[in-house]
């Protein structure tokens, strides 16, 4: 399928929220394009991770709005996101660890539309992922962290998603985990998946995407072409401790 980089299919104007008193997000307008990978990256405590709560609903929006698809979303229940298309894959592991993987992700199909062939889903998924195949019946917690992170990408992928929000995807793996990783983003978006991703590793990350944010104290301050925003040297010395990690 091909990328669409004209059209947005996320938008956020103006969106103000965080903690209690504590604002997090003061202001903060980007887009993201549709069949893109889309990395938001910049110093700790900027907002990254943020941004993928209010989007998904769980941290509430005190002003601005959230568009996806065209259509307002700010401040949905996240439910209701996962139907409209909408898939979040957060930060850390988080599979259901005493559980079998096929058990993983039969619980992640659990907000499928009525009628969806939900053991079909899954044996695309098997073939996609065949380390899922070869271990369906293990429990969860007996994964390396490579083999949680690749369940928690097929779970979100169940509901056939238009849209997925992956939050520091590389964290804890090892390079050769990462490129594994990183090279199922790219096989997403050819087949049309839109990603947001927050990640740690900027410079790998921007090598992949199409699309760059860079976000400090809870606004975006630079967007544009992935490629652009890696070679800025602004990026490097404002926003990443002097380098790219």
């Amino acid at each position: 399928m091909e990328t669409d980089l004209d059209t947005d299919i996320l938008a956020l104007e103006g969106v103000v929220g965080g903690y209690g008193k504590l604002t997090v997000l003061d202001g903060t307008s980007f887009k993201a394009a549709r069949g893109a990978i889309t990395t938001i990256i910049g110093p700790n405590g900027a907002g990254k991770s943020t941004v993928f709560k209010a989007v998904f609903g769980l941290l509430p929006v005190k002003r601005g709005r959230i568009l996806f698809d065209g259509r307002e979303i700010t401040n949905l229940d996240p439910r209701r996101l996962l139907e409209l298309g909408i898939s979040y894959v957060p930060q850390g592991r988080n599979v259901f660890p005493e559980l079998s993987v096929l058990h993983n992700l039969e619980l992640g199909a659990t907000a499928a539309a009525p009628g969806a062939d939900v053991g079909a889903r899954i044996e695309s998924l098997m073939e996609r992922f065949p380390m899922l195949r070869g271990k369906a019946g293990a429990q969860a917690s007996t994964l390396s962290g490579g083999e949680q992170k690749l369940l928690e990408l097929a779970r979100g992928l169940l509901l056939e998603p238009k849209l997925m929000l992956i939050d520091e995807p590389s964290i804890g793996l090892s390079p050769l985990l990462v490129n594994q990783t990183f090279g199922i983003l790219q096989e997403l978006r050819a087949k049309g998946v839109s990603i947001l991703m927050v990640e740690q590793n900027a410079k790998r990350a921007l090598e992949i995407s199409d699309f760059g944010v860079v976000l400090e104290l809870g606004r975006a301050r630079m967007q544009g072409a992935a490629g652009a925003i890696l070679a800025d040297p602004r990026v490097g010395q404002l926003f990443l401790g002097g380098g790219m990690q």
